[in-house]
């Protein structure tokens, strides 16, 4: 049966702010978090980008829940190993509770230090070898590694958790879905697209160790107006709605800003993003995740009244879909 987890926006709240919510969310029955790593938010109206590792340790003070980057790029701005350390601490910090979610990144958050940003087909290789290089790590055994585009000298993590931290895979495109079917303990999205966890079964995600999860996360916009509720995801997430690749090469926040002039109302309103205080309508979004094989969904509350959220996914909207 799908399970619904709440996601906290790294772009959109401060680290204060996130705290608090993965509390309430523990608290309006939801059963899991998944939390964003970003250096940028895609805009300045969204404001905020606090480090996640940072806010990762404080959460694991408020919350009993599971809790997983979605995603976090081990590539460019953070090497591998780097990231192996922050996954081993989080993992002992959460009891266990923590997956690592990993992707090819954005040029927004990635090319901050100057390097280049490469192409998708280089990128995907660079984090085939990172996931390799972090798993090595997260043995506790020393690791000496040269390879394409990492080296790793005489590296040992001396904290690590008893089980190994599960690492599930970002992925949009066939070959990135394949990708993530291959080196994945789990497969991770945003799209309600049934062929997603299909491919990504079919490319290695069912194993030995049985069937591997697949799990997605969507934004909705609870507020008693739809048009308010509109005009909100217009203002804060026009992002959302920008066509191909721009995602992944758009360099900085201004740059998305630019672009984002070209997304309507309109563009929102046909969208099918649930808008306003429908519980149904929020309820059918998320269904449409389950029925595609989806086995947990992550859920972001676009604008500023969280606690109406929680109370409206407390009292409406989760009991319908538990029911």
């Amino acid at each position: 049966m799908t399970e619904y987890g709440y996601f906290l926006a790294c772009e959109d709240h401060g680290p204060e702010a996130l705290v608090e919510q993965a509390r309430m969310a523990e608290e309006a029955g939801f059963t899991s978090l998944w939390i964003s790593d970003h250096y940028h938010p895609w805009n300045d109206v969204q404001g905020h980008s606090p480090f996640v590792w940072s806010v990762i340790g404080a959460i694991s003070r408020v919350t009993s829940l599971p809790v997983q980057t979605a995603v976090t790029c081990p590539t460019v701005r953070v090497h591998p190993a780097i990231v192996a350390q922050a996954a081993a601490t989080c993992a002992l910090l959460l009891e266990g509770r923590f997956r690592l979610g990993v992707g090819t990144g954005e040029a927004l958050n990635e090319h901050i230090l100057g390097d280049r940003w490469p192409r998708a087909a280089v990128r995907m290789e660079m984090l085939e070898e990172a996931v390799d290089v972090i798993r090595r790590l997260l043995t506790g055994e020393e690791v000496n590694h040269r390879g394409r585009h990492y080296t790793v000298e005489n590296a040992r993590l001396y904290d690590v958790p008893e089980e190994p931290v599960p690492i599930d895979v970002s992925g949009f495109g066939p070959a990135a879905i394949e990708l993530a079917g291959r080196i994945g303990d789990g497969f991770v999205t945003t799209m309600p697209d049934a062929e997603g966890p299909a491919r990504f079964r079919r490319a290695g995600g069912e194993g030995g160790a049985g069937r591997r999860p697949a799990f997605a996360g969507t934004k909705v916009c609870h507020a008693r107006d739809r048009d308010e509720a509109l005009r909100a995801v217009h203002r804060r997430w026009p992002n959302m709605f920008l066509p191909g690749e721009l995602g992944q090469v758009l360099p900085t926040p201004a740059h998305f800003e630019q672009a984002s002039q070209l997304v309507t109302e309109e563009t929102v309103a046909s969208s099918g993003l649930p808008l306003g205080d429908d519980p149904e309508e929020h309820a059918r979004a998320l269904r449409a995740f389950a029925d595609a094989g989806f086995d947990v969904v992550h859920v972001n509350q676009i604008g500023p009244d969280l606690k109406g959220f929680f109370d409206f996914y407390r009292a409406e909207v989760l009991p319908r879909l538990k029911g």
